[in-house]
């Protein structure tokens, strides 16, 4: 799943608190980042996302209703 122009991040992370399974952040080398992690969100914000904005991701998302959140988030805000 490819997200683009998330401008705030950190409700975005407080949305994939709720999820039940493992939501993957892959990064341009193709290693993938636990976003439920809370040592890889701070390292993805300090890093990554230094305008406060999510450009554009690539997401592994592993359960179908976590998806379904995911979707609901980025069309409803």
């Amino acid at each position: 799943m490819k997200i683009r122009n998330i401008t705030n991040p950190q409700r975005f992370f407080e949305v994939l608190k709720d999820a039940k399974g493992r939501v993957e952040l892959v990064t341009n080398e193709g290693d993938r980042l636990n976003l439920k992690s809370t040592l890889s969100q701070y390292i993805i914000l300090t890093q990554i996302f230094k305008d406060a904005k999510i450009d554009e991701v690539d997401l592994i998302v592993s359960e179908p209703d976590d998806l379904n959140m995911l979707l609901d988030y980025l069309v409803r805000g």
